[in-house]
């Protein structure tokens, strides 16, 4: 499988590296901003891309030398990158799935996706309880909960909180309480989690969120309550924070991988 990525970041470098080292996957190209970043990450592979591009200009030259399009990078790239790559029927993984509340993104997705025939995958990021959420919604959801905590350091930089003062806090302060829409447009960087959990379940109006910052833990923790006509399931994960990105869980680039090799798998195991 041939495979272009979006973002040379700490999670399109992990996924980069995992791309690299399977043999049953290509990487054909890189595209990111940050000149740093790509020839950072380029010295740590076994073989580098044969294409390299620091901006969308020709990007669509690119597209019919891969299988799939794997975007890591943010929001805005998902429109920018994976709408192109769908309309020439490239099945595509997004990663910045918090971009897809907007429901006329979603639905431009789908369509083309269904149009070009072509597969949209959307790992189940940093949360665990995903496969029991779809299984529970080919019944009736009656709510699904999440509760998201993170060290003050996973806040620098939103402009919606005063960080700080966040930074000086001793004890635990909620940051947002609401639907999940209004979760991922505050925090884009914090709660794509919420975006996902929404799309598996009963959409980004209904779904609540928590966030907040904490400065007792050094993990990022997300709690999950489902309630349904199959009953109730909690989840808790405490997830290492990537060590060059503390705004995102270690365990998200890891199921973006696992989302690869059960694309070129023969046997898949899960809903």
């Amino acid at each position: 499988m041939r495979v272009g990525i979006i973002g040379c970041g700490a999670i399109g470098t992990e996924i980069s590296r995992a791309v690299d080292e399977d043999g049953r996957m290509e990487l054909v190209f890189l595209v990111d901003r940050h000149p740093e970043r790509v020839e950072k990450l380029c010295s740590m592979l076994r073989k580098k891309p044969k294409f390299i591009k620091f901006s969308g200009e020709g990007f669509e030259e690119l597209l019919p030398h891969i299988d799939l399009l794997v975007e890591c990078a943010s929001q805005s790239a998902v429109c920018e990158f994976v709408l192109p790559a769908l309309r020439a029927g490239k099945d595509v993984l997004i990663l910045s799935v918090g971009a897809l509340v907007d429901a006329e993104l979603l639905e431009e997705v789908e369509r083309h996706a269904k149009e070009k025939n072509c597969r949209v995958y959307i790992p189940s990021g940093a949360v665990v309880g995903i496969d029991g959420l779809k299984s529970g919604g080919i019944g009736k959801i009656h709510s699904v909960r999440l509760r998201t905590r993170k060290p003050p350091c996973g806040f620098e930089g939103n402009k919606h909180v005063n960080f700080e003062e966040l930074n000086e806090a001793s004890e635990p302060k909620v940051l947002f309480r609401g639907s999940a829409k209004e979760a991922v447009r505050l925090f884009p960087e914090n709660v794509n989690v919420a975006a996902s959990l929404s799309l598996a379940g009963i959409g980004v109006e209904k779904t609540e969120v928590e966030v907040v910052a904490d400065p007792t833990i050094d993990k990022n923790i997300h709690e999950v309550e489902v309630r349904g006509e199959f009953g109730r399931f909690v989840t808790l994960v405490e997830n290492v924070p990537s060590p060059s990105n503390p705004k995102t869980s270690y365990l998200a680039a890891l199921s973006a991988i696992a989302t690869l090799k059960g694309i070129v798998s023969n046997v898949r195991v899960g809903t």
